[in-house]
């Protein structure tokens, strides 16, 4: 399977889903439900409006890194939106314009637009720290697990604070693979 074969579809299905629950969020709180973009499972945890900027930084990032595209500066924008979030969250629709514009991106990729930068040379720079990897390896240790991350964080600060979201919110795309006749357990 190729990195675009895996990573644009995952990214693309899963911050669909995230839209989703952000959704549920909103119908279930209604005129609060903004409020919950500042909450958070620990207090030494980022807030739900970092969990989304960073899943969505996440998926941006990497069709950049796998393209050796130099990364822009909305990335870095995104990023210290997403760590300084604890001050300004933000609002539900902005969680929602920030999933558009990365939904955006990965649906303007060419079909094997990543594939060229398995093997090519990406350097992860943080604070004190510096990793060096090829692109393949890039996809599957860092890129994939630290969307996961975020992603599942999101999930779970909403279910935290009362949003009902089970399994086939979690993974709607699946429905697509429902065998004729075998409809889902309620």
């Amino acid at each position: 399977m190729s990195l675009t074969q895996q990573l644009v579809p995952a990214y693309a299905q899963m911050l669909r889903a995230l839209s989703g629950w952000l959704d549920k969020a909103r119908a279930h709180h209604g005129a609060e439900a903004d409020d919950l973009m500042s909450r958070r499972l620990a207090p030494d945890m980022l807030p739900l409006s970092s969990q989304v900027r960073f899943a969505c930084l996440q998926a941006r990032e990497a069709t950049y890194r796998l393209r050796g595209e130099p990364l822009p500066q909305a990335l870095d924008d995104l990023a210290r939106a997403g760590r300084e979030a604890g001050g300004r969250p933000g609002s539900l629709a902005e969680a929602q314009a920030c999933i558009a514009e990365a939904l955006a991106r990965l649906d303007g990729l060419e079909p094997h637009a990543l594939d060229a930068g398995a093997a090519a040379p990406v350097t992860i720079e943080l604070p004190g720290l510096t990793f060096d990897m090829t692109g393949e390896s890039y996809a599957r240790d860092w890129a994939l697990p630290q969307f996961s991350f975020h992603l599942v964080t999101a999930y779970a600060i909403l279910r935290h604070q009362g949003i009902p979201l089970g399994k086939a919110d979690y993974v709607p795309h699946m429905f697509g693979y429902l065998r004729t006749g075998s409809p889902p357990r309620t």
